[in-house]
């Protein structure tokens, strides 16, 4: 008998579902984190009495019933509505774009008036979109392009929209009603007491290693337990044998403000190019905070490198076929899963993560 059921490799979302559930059927977990806290990304630090979100902004938003009603046993949830703000070299819009976007930039109050402006604009792109400005500007014409796509897409992406694939933008959300909520999903919020909260919960009851790299001890962790839930690099898992795996990484450049509100809201996007960084993240407004001072964080992309966090995985078809090989290798492991944002390598929104998890965890302990 091995002295845990699970070795559970990495302390973020997909691990603390996993936990949770396997916990719930007795059964035994260590949890193995390369960082000093527990929580992967959605990890909280409160600062001026703030719950601060440490790696980015993290708004919780679904439409399943199940995955809501799993989360609410965890914490209560305020009522946290998304709704960011463009601010193109100082001119202010709502996102996404809708008839007050429409209503600023041409000065029109109809749905048909602004429904008659996109559609002239489109006509500057004819045949199929070549690259990523095309798409775009068929999809939401040039003024919308230039003003709120363009600067923030290339930062995002450290690559003029030109020289991006069309593909990469299938879609852009577009509504003609005055209507700010960024989701369309049927429920959201932000858990009251912050995201650690709900780490808590999901860990309770498992033993911790902290600041402990899993990889430079494979073996003796893999013998320590009968199955390992592995949520780092899939490639960096296999010794990176067909070659790495493209991320896009960010950095976070926080500051204590001494005022009570510094902009207004808790997401505002910069879209033009000068501006070095993609958003400003006010945290305070997560949770209708009224102290008297602010948190914000500013947010600049990053190419990722080796020893930095990856962020993003580069979701283009060279990445794709390359993550298919490893994906090949985890499918002949029967002592392994591989989940989450790394180990499945996909931009994973916190309730799929959960979806994910739990079906993984439906299979393995039924």
């Amino acid at each position: 008998m091995k002295k845990y059921d699970y070795v559970l490799v990495g302390a973020g979302l997909y691990s603390g579902v996993f936990a949770y559930l396997a916990r719930q059927k007795g059964k035994k977990c260590l949890v193995v984190e390369k960082r000093n806290h527990m929580g992967g990304n959605i990890y909280c630090e409160e600062i001026e009495g703030i719950h601060v979100h440490r790696y980015g902004a993290h708004i919780f938003h679904t439409s399943s019933k199940e995955v809501w009603r799993f989360v609410n046993e965890l914490a209560e949830f305020n009522r946290y509505t998304n709704s960011p703000v463009a601010n193109f070299k100082g001119e202010m819009y709502n996102l996404p774009f809708n008839m007050n976007t429409f209503s600023k930039m041409w000065n029109v109050a109809t749905p048909a008036e602004a429904k008659a402006k996109i559609e002239e604009q489109k006509k500057a792109v004819t045949g199929e979109p070549k690259n990523l400005e095309e798409q775009a500007i068929r999809l939401v014409g040039t003024d919308i392009y230039e003003k709120l796509v363009k600067g923030y897409t290339e930062k995002q992406w450290g690559r003029d929209c030109r020289e991006l694939p069309a593909f990469i933008i299938k879609r852009l959300p577009v509504r003609f009603t005055y209507d700010n909520n960024y989701f369309n999903d049927l429920y959201q919020g932000i858990p009251i007491g912050g995201y650690n909260v709900i780490i808590d919960k999901l860990f309770e009851g498992c033993d911790v290693e902290l600041e402990t790299d899993y990889l430079e001890k494979r073996d003796h962790y893999d013998g320590l337990a009968e199955k390992t839930i592995y949520t780092g690099m899939i490639d960096a898992f296999y010794g990176y044998q067909f070659g790495k795996l493209e991320y896009r990484s960010l950095e976070f450049e926080t500051e204590t403000v001494d005022t009570d509100n510094y902009q207004g809201v808790a997401v505002v996007n910069y879209t033009d190019r000068e501006t070095p960084f993609t958003r400003i993240i006010e945290h305070k407004h997560f949770e209708f905070g009224t102290q008297p001072k602010s948190v914000i964080t500013r947010e600049y992309p990053r190419d990722w490198s080796e020893g930095m966090e990856p962020y993003y995985p580069v979701n283009d078809e060279t990445n794709q076929k390359l993550f298919q090989k490893y994906r090949s290798l985890a499918a002949q492991e029967s002592h392994i899963i591989f989940g989450g944002r790394l180990g499945e390598y996909r931009y994973y929104d916190m309730d799929k993560v959960i979806e994910s998890a739990m079906k993984a965890a439906m299979e393995e302990l039924k």
